[in-house]
């Protein structure tokens, strides 16, 4: 099985939501990571969601990197796969064994740009957000800083990293479960009435591979209109 290529895998969760890493582990039944995955348990913080995400990740790493690994895969205990598809996983294994300067692997996620990067199954993204599936190799995550206020996404967002990529199509996705950062709870309720984020995540995938062809389309739907009214 192709997750044998993480040295180490780490699913983030609360100790105070017990129901979310039974959710989890059913996930990872699905997935083929039942017994693979490490749980991190800990405790809310409550002072600073934020913050707790941000050092929950951090812990992560930093133990994945004491115990020598070099390729770290992360989740947070509201993952969701859907349409896994084993081959789209070998086939982006495949691209980071032959890809040495890789820094990230997005199993999902939101981007600000993206294309194709020379396989089938990967792209490579401009990052934004969301860090509930992702890879990261020993090259960047030796550069992770501990807390200095920023929240985890927009650290990761504001490097713009260049050697960042993603699975495609994706098949790791939030789930609908609340938000445990209060901050977000009002943004949180808004995604979920457009559908929640898995619709989103696909939405936003098809818009930035696509975008040309899409605005070409309107473009001649339009000039096709202007045609028939004049």
């Amino acid at each position: 099985m192709s997750w044998d290529y993480f040295d180490k895998i780490y699913c983030i969760s609360l100790r105070e939501r017990p129901d979310r890493k039974a959710e989890a582990e059913a996930q990872f039944e699905k997935a083929g990571l039942a017994g693979l995955v490490e749980f991190a348990i800990f405790d809310k913080d409550t002072a600073n969601p934020e913050r707790g995400i941000y050092v929950s990740h951090f812990r992560c790493i930093q133990k994945a990197l004491e115990e020598g690994a070099d390729t770290v895969l992360l989740f947070e205990d509201d993952i969701l796969f859907r349409n896994f598809d084993p081959r789209v996983l070998k086939n982006g294994i495949d691209f980071l064994k032959h890809s040495p300067d890789w820094h990230f692997l997005f199993l999902g996620c939101m981007v600000k740009a993206s294309r194709h990067a020379g396989c089938p199954s990967v792209i490579k993204v401009r990052y934004r957000s969301l860090t509930h599936a992702y890879a990261i190799h020993r090259r960047f995550a030796e550069t992770i800083e501990p807390w200095k206020g920023v929240a985890y996404d927009d650290m990761l967002r504001d490097l713009e990293d260049d050697r960042a990529f993603a699975l495609y199509p994706s098949f790791a996705f939030q789930s609908n479960s609340p938000s445990d950062n209060e901050r977000y709870l009002r943004l949180d309720r808004f995604r979920r009435l457009l559908g929640g984020l898995r619709i989103l995540q696909r939405l936003d995938e098809f818009w930035h591979l696509r975008r040309i062809q899409i605005i070409l389309a309107h473009l001649a739907a339009i000039l096709l209109l202007v045609w028939f009214i004049s």
